[in-house]
């Protein structure tokens, strides 16, 4: 993966998976049933998300590494 944006990783009893979220990019998840493949599976939907955001003409946010949460 050439970009590096902050992976939250969790279980999801709801989903019975392991969800990985993107915070920097809105709406950017993905699931597994391992926190490996979630992580994968992950890595995969980021360039789709870049992707889809340049096709569209948005901005892509740079990666600020780690975020501080309060």
């Amino acid at each position: 993966m050439s970009a590096k944006y902050e992976i939250i990783l969790f279980w999801s009893e709801e989903d019975n998976a392991y969800l990985a979220e993107v915070p920097e990019l809105p709406g950017c998840m993905a699931d597994g049933p391992t926190p490996q493949k979630a992580l994968q599976n992950a890595e995969k939907i980021i360039a789709e998300w870049i992707e889809t955001a340049k096709a569209a003409g948005r901005d892509v946010p740079e990666p600020r590494g780690r975020l501080a949460y309060a």
